[in-house]
């Protein structure tokens, strides 16, 4: 028997049919998980906010449109509650150590990559958060520039300025002498 789709598991959510909302949640909250810690760059509150979308998800799940794919709603509404988050408590630089771990042979090549990862994820950290929200959906996400206009729902002009300007910053922070 083939897996139930997105839309199945929906409509079966909507009749509370709580264990196919639990199998939506498992299909995405890896995706979900991953939008809110590169936007947050904090693994306490990326769990705490992945939680909360899935909450609110559910709450909302009558407004769904069924014209539309789940996973960019999702996502959607992950990125909502991240930067409204990141509006009520001021940005914080705090990152995970885990993520500086590589596993190059190299002693000098471990700390050069571990040096430019830093660079890299405190210049994100420091973009202004509808700069870094962009950046995320586009770069680490993959999503076009189009759906990017669509998730945020901005326009697409918008969408290409924040992304040149984030660009800009990023390039001058890393290209900065020390």
């Amino acid at each position: 028997m083939n897996a139930p789709t997105d839309r199945d598991l929906i409509l079966r959510a909507r009749r509370g049919d709580t264990e196919a909302y639990g199998n939506l949640v498992a299909r995405h909250q890896t995706g979900v998980f991953n939008i809110c810690y590169r936007i947050l760059h904090n693994r306490a509150d990326a769990e705490d906010l992945a939680q909360e979308t899935f909450i609110r998800a559910l709450d909302r799940l009558h407004t769904f449109d069924f014209e539309r794919e789940f996973s960019p709603w999702i996502r959607r509404v992950a990125a909502n509650l991240c930067l409204n988050h990141l509006e009520a408590h001021k940005p914080s630089a705090s990152l995970d150590e885990e993520r500086d771990e590589d596993k190059t042979p190299s002693p000098g090549e471990q700390v050069e990559v571990k040096e430019r990862s830093e660079q890299i994820r405190s210049a994100l950290a420091s973009l202004p958060p509808h700069y870094r929200v962009v950046v995320e959906l586009r770069h680490y996400q993959e999503l076009s520039y189009d759906e990017i206009a669509h998730e945020l729902n901005i326009p697409l002009s918008d969408v290409k300025s924040h992304l040149f300007r984030a660009r800009k910053l990023l390039a001058e922070k890393l290209h900065a002498p020390d």
